[in-house]
């Protein structure tokens, strides 16, 4: 596959609401416990069905809903959002980091000449 048909691909995919991949990664964590939806929720003090609105990512958890739950889970929040952060890289066009883009040596610039047109990105 050629770089413009897998542009063209990566722009066609929707990006996913983060409601969305918080809750899967929610889910995740507690289907790997072996929990059921009753157990986290007793737990985190709030309803099953709400929990299962996050988890499917149709509730905008507020951070004090997000904290609960992860206590309830015992992970960190931290650990949560980076998780997140990770699946929600996968959804994104390849990105050149700028830390790794100084490690690059560009060639020297050829000098300018009077009607050269430059470019400049941030």
């Amino acid at each position: 596959m050629s770089y413009g048909h897998l542009m063209a691909d990566i722009r066609r995919r929707p990006r996913p609401l983060l409601r969305t991949l918080v809750g899967d990664v929610l889910r995740r964590h507690r289907l790997r416990q072996r929990r059921t939806l009753a157990e986290v929720a007793h737990e985190a003090s709030v309803s099953v069905q709400y929990l299962s609105e996050v988890e499917r990512g149709r509730k905008e958890p507020s951070s004090e809903i997000l904290a609960v739950v992860c206590d309830a889970l015992r992970i960190d929040l931290a650990d949560l959002l980076a998780e997140v952060g990770r699946d929600l890289t996968a959804y994104q066009a390849p990105v050149l980091r700028l830390d790794q883009a100084r490690l690059r040596r560009a060639p020297a610039p050829a000098p300018h000449r009077s009607g050269d047109v430059l470019m400049l990105a941030a």
